[in-house]
């Protein structure tokens, strides 16, 4: 069982060194335990999917796996996912307050940090707080009635990020795999977003990863530990000209074996052109 700790809403001086969480009013050494076991349905390296947030939903695509907003889909969304034998993952932000969203009244003003770069109505959240922990909850409690096989939560890597917390890679360890033994103790798969710093140490608790531009990053050998153990890494690559997504395509599949990766604009809409299993 995985022993872990609750930590408090603390910024700026008050927070631990890296390698240390808050237990209480001290800091102590981060001791992460082991992994809760998963019952998810696997997905496994060569997957098919598709990937879309934004637009009416495209659901006819011959792919293995949908990923999808979990505060946008319904009840046909998911019957038609699941009526073709497909997995549905759902999207939510697990690392950031997005003002739109139906719980964000939720978010107490104290744990809402700085702006996320490029994204100027989202603001990072202080994820060692209790309550914002028990909001990423609640949304997999929600992905659980709809009928959600897995999850997708993003911006898990705030560590790396002026957050306005100093949250540190220890923090975002054990948050990320808090999110992951939650998600675990529902039932739901999880898939690692990005945090391709932390992989070899974070694998063995998700399922799958989802990775943007590892190729225009030059990282995809870094989501290599996920593939030697058989779980899909799903990339997505992104053109600014849809009419471009072609050639870009021609550029990196098959570059990289056992990725299945995509390519996409830049809203996440119903386009799509895929590299072949």
């Amino acid at each position: 069982m995985l022993w872990w700790v609750v930590l408090t809403g603390c910024g700026g001086s008050d927070r631990c060194d890296d390698g240390e969480v808050r237990d209480g009013e001290r800091c102590v050494p981060y001791r992460p335990g082991d992994p809760e076991p998963s019952e998810a349905i696997p997905i496994t390296t060569g997957a098919t999917w598709q990937w879309q947030l934004t637009g009416q939903h495209d659901l006819t695509w011959d792919v293995d796996v949908y990923d999808l907003d979990l505060f946008r889909i319904d009840e046909q969304d998911v019957a038609t996912v699941h009526g073709d034998g497909r997995l549905l993952l759902c999207y939510f932000s697990a690392g950031s307050y997005e003002p739109w969203r139906p719980d964000a009244d939720a978010f107490p003003e104290e744990v809402v940090g700085k702006g996320l770069d490029g994204w100027p109505d989202e603001r990072w959240v202080d994820h060692t707080d209790p309550r914002v922990r028990a909001i990423m909850t609640d949304r997999m409690d929600l992905a659980v009635q709809l009928g959600c096989d897995g999850i997708e939560p993003d911006n898990v890597t705030a560590y790396q990020e002026n957050n306005g917390f100093g949250l540190s890679a220890t923090e975002q360890l054990d948050y990320n795999r808090f999110l992951a033994d939650e998600a675990h103790a529902r039932g739901l798969g999880i898939a690692l977003k990005n945090d391709v710093e932390q992989v070899k140490t974070l694998v063995d608790w998700f399922d799958y990863a989802v990775n943007e531009e590892c190729y225009a990053y030059d990282e995809c050998q870094r989501n290599r530990p996920f593939v030697d153990a058989d779980k899909a890494v799903l990339n997505a690559e992104y053109v600014d000209r849809w009419k471009d997504a072609e050639d870009l395509a021609a550029e990196v599949c098959g570059g990289q074996p056992g990725l299945s990766t995509i390519v996409k604009t830049w809203d996440l809409g119903p386009e799509l052109v895929a590299c072949a299993p």
